[in-house]
């Protein structure tokens, strides 16, 4: 009867004692989610099943966070579909502009994500609360939609490959660094319709966000979900932003896993992926000399408070190189209010970046901080493929936002000793 945690949690939300891979399950939904370029074709799949009704005001999110503010007449219109029916249906979780910021980022951080809770979302990185011990995965519009009006999901029971990280990390590497060398080592479809069972010791040490960027990342080594046992880091944060009950799951020491692997880190440096797949990383040592055009940081990988703290601690009293576009972009409103407080916002002006409001920004290829032909970004976002950031013959190399803050001093991509 021994099962992983992820297999628990879904046998715990179809009503089963147990699940096994590959088992087809009907289970019910604790929290369901959409932004404003997902949401329009949830609600038009919702209007055609012809309910009247979502299964659950509380336990629906809806959140604008791509293209906000509006960058043009089609965005405009999506974000006020998406508002108009949240007001409809009363939604209580329904954020934009000030009260809002990146959905992955603000979720967790107002307490409507607990561990042993299952999530769906319309959007790839849903993922990323699997950090808090959660079933969390994205789903197509048109499924999030049917989730909107029933309240569960076919879901088809992952295998899960589980990943021991075992030493101690050098200094300037974190979580990051580990999930890129780790879709480095297993490739972007390693773990296809797998679970990602992130542990050893070197995760306990982490700290929340660099769990939630490892989480986050899943996807992009093919994982259906990503998770990682909650532990006293995880409960501390979860008790500062809610009172509300939740389950602490953990796999059984005898689960059954598809696969085992251990990844030593004491060797591992700062990571860096190369165009046009987050799987083409090399250390930072074998990069050698290539100049940027423009430094990103930010994203629901690496927009959170103690991203922008790490990237201020290199910055400081120093300045982008002549000609770098230093964009960065609080993950949520809060985030950025406690970054002007602790004069984060300021050592990035003085450094000579621009802030943008909380949102998704260039990530996508979406607006504030588009590539033209010919370009290169250090970002710390999830992907690099070719043309997601702009032009097509523009280049993206993902790193950590210690790297890229570095790499916004030398006008190179390039680490803190390279200072």
């Amino acid at each position: 009867m021994s099962m992983t945690i992820t297999e628990k949690i879904l046998a715990a939300h179809a009503g089963l004692e147990r699940v096994s891979p590959g088992d087809l399950i009907e289970a019910r939904v604790d929290l369901a989610l959409a932004n404003d370029i997902t949401a329009p074709l949830a609600i038009k799949t919702f209007r055609e099943m012809g309910v009247h009704k979502v299964f659950d005001r509380d336990k629906i999110a809806l959140i604008a966070d791509h293209f906000v503010p509006n960058k043009d007449i089609s965005s405009a219109e999506q974000a006020k579909l998406m508002r108009e029916f949240a007001i409809e249906q009363e939604i209580t979780n329904f954020y934009e502009l000030n009260e809002s910021g990146i959905e992955h980022v603000i979720l967790p951080e107002k307490g409507l994500v607990l561990p042993g809770q299952l999530i769906v979302g319309a959007d790839s990185h849903t993922c990323t609360y699997g950090a808090l011990g959660a079933f969390s995965s994205g789903v197509g519009s048109t499924d999030l939609g049917t989730v909107m009006a029933t309240g569960e999901i076919w879901l088809k029971v992952p295998a899960t490959i589980r990943l021991e990280y075992k030493g101690t990390l050098r200094p300037n590497v974190g979580g990051k660094d580990l999930i890129l060398y780790t879709i480095g080592l297993i490739g972007v479809d390693g773990a296809n319709y797998r679970t990602i069972e992130f542990s050893g010791n070197v995760i306990g040490t982490l700290p929340m966000y660099q769990r939630f960027t490892m989480a986050n990342m899943a996807v992009e080594a093919g994982g259906k979900n990503g998770i990682i046992e909650p532990d006293v880091i995880t409960l501390a944060y979860v008790s500062e932003r809610t009172s509300s009950d939740y389950t602490v799951i953990k796999s059984d020491p005898e689960a059954d896993y598809e696969d085992v692997i251990t990844i030593k880190v004491d060797d591992i440096e700062p990571q860096i992926a190369f165009p046009s797949s987050p799987g083409n990383i090399r250390s930072l040592s074998e990069v050698g000399t290539i100049a940027v055009d423009q430094v990103f940081i930010g994203s629901c990988t690496n927009g959170w408070l103690d991203d922008l703290r790490d990237a201020a601690e290199i910055l400081k009293g120093r300045k982008a190189a002549s000609g770098i576009r230093l964009i960065v972009i609080p993950g949520s409103t809060l985030i950025y209010r406690k970054a002007i407080e602790e004069g984060i916002i300021e050592t990035f002006l003085d450094a000579g970046a621009v802030i943008g409001p909380p949102c998704c920004g260039p990530c996508l290829g979406g607006h504030m901080g588009i590539l033209a032909k010919g370009e290169r970004a250090v970002a710390t976002t999830n992907r690099n493929f070719v043309g997601r950031m702009g032009h097509p013959a523009s280049e993206v190399y993902l790193s950590s936002p210690i790297v890229a803050a570095a790499s916004a001093v030398l006008g190179r991509i390039g680490g803190p000793d390279d200072l």
